[in-house]
């Protein structure tokens, strides 16, 4: 498996698509959570919120805010690059050529599967570093104390965002290989995450019991409120402390292996075709 992980490595970093999501995450992190709220605070000065959004994006803040996006615009995007590294097999057609060269399919997927791990990580650490700048900056522009979050919390952090951040590449890794595809995956991910589950949450689940009960164990809410319970602002689309932060953390390992072992599965005993 060392030979195919090494070998996925490097058709993930050399590919373009790759690092154009990475942008795209980048960029709605520092937007959404640093750019615009901070444009509203210089904006105006004296307005009955600034005492309350300007603390909110100092680097105390740090871990919360960088964690926000995932339940839902940065979890698309990890989502997007589950499929893309999974799928772009089919749709090339290159499961076989890869097959031929001597892995089994299990270890090329392991391979991929691992180096999806390993980009998600990247992300993560990625998303922390920019807010951590960009707090800093506020934090000096603006002459407030600059305090850190312990080495505890950020460490917690980041391992709580990674989990989160690789449950959703394998579900688009899972979702590409049962459609062995690309841009039907990528759709039917993207339409679970921005409208379905919001449309469950927000109008669904205050009108019937089941529902509410139901949406508890799905993976969305579960990793919103994850988060939730490391600071990250209750405002954020998806995030809310539906269940406690350890049963969240449970259940999103749960998904994580979950969605890994069912493409495993689908992909050993289905035509590559």
């Amino acid at each position: 498996m060392s030979r195919s992980f090494r070998a996925e490595l490097v058709k993930l970093v050399r590919r373009p698509a790759g690092w154009l999501l990475l942008a795209v995450a980048l960029a709605l992190s520092l937007i959404f959570t640093y750019l615009f709220p901070y444009a509203g605070v210089a904006g105006d000065a004296d307005g009955p919120n600034t005492d309350r959004a300007l603390p909110a994006m100092l680097p105390d803040h740090l871990v919360g805010n960088s964690l926000g996006g995932l339940p839902i615009f940065l979890g698309a995007i990890l989502l997007i690059l589950g499929v893309l590294t999974v799928g772009g097999e089919y749709g090339w057609g290159t499961w076989k050529t890869l097959l031929t060269q001597g892995p089994t399919r299990l270890q090329v997927y392991g391979g991929k599967l691992l180096t999806l791990a390993v980009a998600a990580l990247a992300v993560v650490l990625a998303v922390f570093v920019l807010g951590a700048v960009a707090a800093a900056l506020i934090a000096s522009v603006e002459g407030q104390p600059v305090r850190w979050p312990s080495t505890g919390d950020l460490v917690t952090g980041i391992g709580a965002g990674w989990l989160i951040a690789t449950m959703w590449t394998m579900l688009g890794a899972v979702l590409a290989v049962a459609l062995r595809a690309v841009a039907l995956p990528v759709g039917l991910g993207l339409v679970w995450m921005l409208v379905v589950q919001n449309l469950l949450a927000a109008i669904a689940a205050p009108l019937v019991d089941w529902v509410a009960t139901a949406q508890l164990g799905l993976p969305g809410p579960n990793a919103g409120a994850l988060v939730a319970a490391l600071g990250a602002p209750g405002d954020t689309p998806g995030v809310a402390a539906t269940v406690g932060g350890g049963q969240a953390a449970l259940v999103v390992t749960a998904y994580l292996v979950g969605f890994a072992a069912v493409g495993a599965v689908l992909l050993r005993r289905r035509d590559i075709g």
